[in-house]
């Protein structure tokens, strides 16, 4: 037998997981990173090279994680930046009505890209993919800064967020491919605090930039950043082949082989969703026609005529997929309850200034930071089930959802608000790293990337969820007590003057301490009704919690069995049946 043949029980690389039939062979930077996890098929005797982290030399992983760093604050960054200079840009663009368009234009852009992003970076690679999206980002960045009508403005925002969507998918994806299952939940916890930074600084930096450069810098300086960034990732990463059956194809046979009516009508279905729902009032138009062109996308998915489907059916009807991604889309939804409501209880309820009340964000994100990198750090170190743990940082932050509609009173202490928002982001950071982690383990390694894309979108989707619904519960419930309140003031009955300030206090909660405006008993009623409307939406919240643990149950904690298991398990017969005959 020569020494090529031999054939060695070796590790797995991942500390503590069961050795495998492999043969040992010396990983080297052009060594495909991610070859036993992203093969279709094999048997037990495949090569299992030793994780990229370890085979990659410290100078490429430093420029990949500088350059992905300086990605992800940029995305990041556009989601929460535009909140504080989009006065300034609806007053140049005199887009006074269509203001909120400048926010929901990137994120619909950026949440209906995921599936097609994920699915090409198996034909294309990931470093093409990212180069292509720092591109397209960079492209976006400029035509925003010299956008001088509403229509090119928002034009340059969907670009931003076409690539903004890749780089978020990406990241995963290449925390995925470039590290081991051990480095994995640490890996996954620097990037969701990357992004966690980029959202709550975003709005800090645009606004101090704004007085000093203008808008048009702020988005000019972005560009060059940005296609830097990609080019940087793109240089670093060695040379590879994600998929073996696209290795050997040329450029235009990777091309013609894209399935672009999925790509297509999959998007067009995402956006006019995500669009119907983006509206000040529920769109009917838009939801019936995206409705009608998602049987549209099935139908091309299950053509045999289809060789490489953008979503397959089969992960589509995955029940630990499916219910994975429903229980991330109501858990996100959830959180951006405290997102989007935690400044209205500073301005409302606290009477701080606009400034003031964005900083109450820092110490939920911060907990969010912290949640995901000490979970990654301490426990995500393995691959398999995490299905209890998900239960668990799942129920707490339901329950801290619960505690927070206690502490919302005026005359509950600031820092008990604090506090609880705090474990809130605590309880957030450790649940995405465990769902992610688990997800990976309940998937087939070969449509990891396709999953990840997936489970993006529908962490986009939760932002339109929880505003939309969060805020009509909010509203709703605002203006029945304030116009209740009211009634008591005038003795029964509302003045046509009355219901016109109930319209501006929901929309403005600014206004109840703006000097002047209320009387010292219409500020009572004001503060009084935020309290129960703020109340109102964090036990919804927490009710949805229920569900959510019902959906994260049910998606099981049995992961696939690797086709190379039956392999071994005929080889573990055939040496039982040898030693029987033997003591025989």
């Amino acid at each position: 037998m020569t020494a090529s043949e031999e054939v060695v029980a070796a590790p797995s690389g991942d500390g503590g997981e069961t050795g495998s039939f492999s043969t040992a062979p010396t990983a080297t930077e052009n060594t495909p990173l991610l070859r036993s996890e992203t093969a279709s098929s094999g048997t037990a005797r495949d090569v299992s090279p030793p994780p990229a982290d370890e085979s990659l030399s410290g100078m490429r992983m430093a420029c990949i994680v500088l350059s992905m760093w300086v990605l992800i604050f940029l995305q990041a960054s556009n989601m929460s930046g535009i909140s504080t200079i989009q006065s300034t840009i609806a007053a140049d663009l005199d887009a006074y009505e269509y203001a909120m368009w400048l926010t929901s234009s990137y994120l619909i852009s950026m949440s209906s890209v995921g599936p097609v992003i994920g699915r090409l970076a198996m034909q294309f690679s990931p470093q093409t993919m990212i180069l292509f999206s720092s591109l397209w980002f960079s492209v976006g960045a400029l035509v925003t800064s010299q956008a001088y009508s509403f229509a090119m403005f928002i034009f340059g925002r969907i670009l931003v967020g076409i690539g903004g969507g890749g780089v978020m998918t990406l990241s995963l994806i290449l925390v995925i491919q470039l590290t081991s299952k051990r480095r994995r939940g640490l890996m996954i916890g620097l990037t969701n605090a990357g992004f966690t930074v980029g959202i709550s600084t975003g709005a800090i930096v645009f606004g101090a930039l704004l007085p000093v450069i203008g808008w048009r810098a702020i988005f000019l300086a972005q560009s060059p950043l940005g296609l830097l960034a990609g080019i940087g990732v793109y240089a670093s990463m060695p040379p590879y082949a994600l998929n073996p059956s696209f290795k050997a194809r040329t450029t235009l046979q990777k091309l013609a082989g894209v399935d672009y009516a999925g790509a297509l009508t999959l998007t067009i279905t995402l956006v006019l969703f995500l669009y119907s729902l983006s509206t000040p009032r529920i769109g009917v138009l838009p939801l019936i026609l995206s409705l009608l062109m998602f049987p549209i996308f099935l139908a091309i998915e299950a053509s045999p005529r289809t060789a490489n489907p953008i979503l397959p059916l089969s992960i589509l009807s995955h029940r630990g997929i499916l219910l994975s991604c429903l229980s991330q889309l109501s858990f996100m939804a959830a959180r951006w309850a405290v997102l989007f409501y935690s400044p209205v209880w500073a301005l409302a309820i606290r009477a701080a200034s606009p400034a003031v009340a964005g900083s109450v964000l820092i110490p939920t994100n911060l907990g969010f930071g912290i949640g995901g990198l000490l979970i990654g750090w301490l426990h995500v170190r393995r691959a398999g089930s995490f299905w209890l743990p998900c239960l668990v940082s799942l129920a707490f932050f339901g329950l801290a959802l619960l505690a927070l509609s206690f502490v919302t009173s005026a005359s509950s202490p600031p820092l008990a608000y604090i506090a609880v928002i705090f474990l809130n982001g605590l309880c957030t950071g450790a649940a995405l790293n465990y769902t992610l982690a688990h997800l990976l383990h309940l998937t087939e390694p070969s449509a990891h990337f396709i999953v990840t894309g997936l489970l993006s979108t529908f962490r986009g989707f939760a932002g339109s969820f929880g505003t939309s619904i969060g805020g009509g519960i909010f509203s709703r419930t605002l203006s029945r007590v304030l116009a209740e309140g009211f009634s008591r003031l005038d003795g029964g009955g509302l003045s046509k003057a009355r219901e016109r300030l109930i319209t501006i206090l929901v929309g403005s909660p600014a206004a109840v301490y703006q000097d002047g405006f209320l009387s010292d008993a219409e500020r009572v009623v004001a503060v009084a009704g935020y309290g129960v409307a703020l109340r109102a939406v964090y036990r919804a919240a927490a009710a949805l919690c229920v569900l959510i643990l019902f959906l994260q149950a049910g998606t099981g904690w049995e992961g696939p069995v690797p086709e190379a298991d039956e392999d071994e398990e005929e080889v573990e017969g055939a040496i039982e049946e040898h030693d029987a005959t033997m003591e025989a």
